[in-house]
C-alpha cells in the first residue's frame, strides 16, 4: 500500500515525510484544486526530502480544455520540475467534448519520461471513464487520480473499483479525494486500490499580531487570512496505519 499525500508548501511536504507518507503530490492553490507550485518551492522540497515528489502542472484553476499558450506553459514546467530533480509530474488535458487529448497528453508524457506521469482528476470531468482509461492505458501513464467522477472517493466508491478491475494491473487507479481517518480502510478494502491520495490537514493560527480587518486578499470566496491549512504529521501517520492495516 502507497500512500501519498499532496501538499502546498515545502513544510507540509516535511510533514508528509516525518508521518510515513511514501511520496508527496506538490502543489500550490489547494483552494484551486492544486496548480503548478513554485521553482523555488519545487526546489527546496527536493533538497529536503527522502520520498519521492511528483509535481502538479496546471497552469490555472477552472476546466481542463488549454489554449496554445497555456499547453507551452505546460511543456516548460514539465521540463522545469524533471530539471529540478522530481520523481514524476502530475497532469491532464480534455478536449472540449470531455475526451482526453491524446495528442497533448502524448507530447507531455514523452517530455517527462524518464519521470512517473499520474493523469489527474481532470479525469473525473471525462466524459466516460472507461474510454480515459483506455486512452490512458495506450498512452503509458503510470496511474490516475481519481474519486470515481464523484465528490468524493467514498462516493465514486462503486466506479473505482470497477476502474480497478478493469485497469487490471495496466496501470494503478489511486482513489482521492475527501479520503479521511474514518473512511480509508473501507474504501482500499471495498476497491482494492494498492494507492491512496490524502491530504491530512489541520487548522494552525497565524503568528501575525497586528491584524487588518477591513482587507481580504483572496476573492470571493475569502478564505481566512490569519489561519492557515498545514499537513499534520499525526494525521498522516495514522491515515497510513489504517491504509496498512
Amino acid at each position: 500500500m502507497i500512500v501519498e499525500v499532496c501538499v502546498d508548501s515545502v513544510e507540509g511536504a516535511e510533514a508528509a515525510q516525518q508521518g510515513g507518507a511514501d511520496r508527496v503530490e506538490l502543489c500550490a492553490a489547494l483552494l484551486e484544486g492544486g496548480l503548478t507550485p513554485s521553482a523555488g518551492t519545487i526546489a527546496r522540497a527536493v533538497e529536503r526530502l527522502r520520498i519521492g515528489i511528483q509535481v502538479m502542472v496546471r497552469p490555472r484553476g477552472g476546466d481542463f480544455l488549454y489554449s496554445d499558450a497555456e499547453f507551452d506553459v505546460m511543456a516548460r514546467d514539465v521540463d522545469a520540475a524533471k530539471q529540478a530533480g522530481a520523481a514524476g509530474v502530475v497532469l491532464g488535458i480534455l478536449d472540449r467534448d470531455g475526451v482526453v487529448d491524446a495528442e497533448r497528453s502524448w507530447h507531455l508524457i514523452a517530455r517527462a519520461r524518464p519521470l512517473s506521469v499520474t493523469f489527474h482528476r481532470a479525469f473525473d470531468m471525462a466524459r466516460d471513464p472507461f474510454e480515459a482509461l483506455e486512452t490512458l492505458v495506450d498512452l503509458g501513464v503510470d496511474r490516475i487520480l481519481t474519486s470515481g467522477q464523484e465528490a468524493s472517493a467514498w462516493d465514486g466508491v462503486d466506479l473505482l473499483r470497477d476502474l480497478v478491475r478493469t485497469a487490471a494491473g495496466r496501470l494503478v487507479i489511486m482513489p482521492g479525494g475527501g479520503i479521511h481517518e474514518r473512511n480509508i480502510g473501507r474504501l482500499v478494502d471495498a476497491t482494492g486500490a494498492q494507492e491512496v491520495h490524502v491530504t491530512g490537514t489541520r487548522l494552525v493560527e497565524s503568528a501575525m499580531t497586528f491584524r487588518n480587518p477591513h482587507c481580504m486578499m483572496g476573492g470571493s470566496l475569502h478564505p481566512p487570512e490569519y489561519e492557515v491549512r498545514a499537513t499534520d504529521p499525526e494525521r498522516i501517520q495514522e491515515l497510513v496505519r489504517l491504509a496498512r492495516r
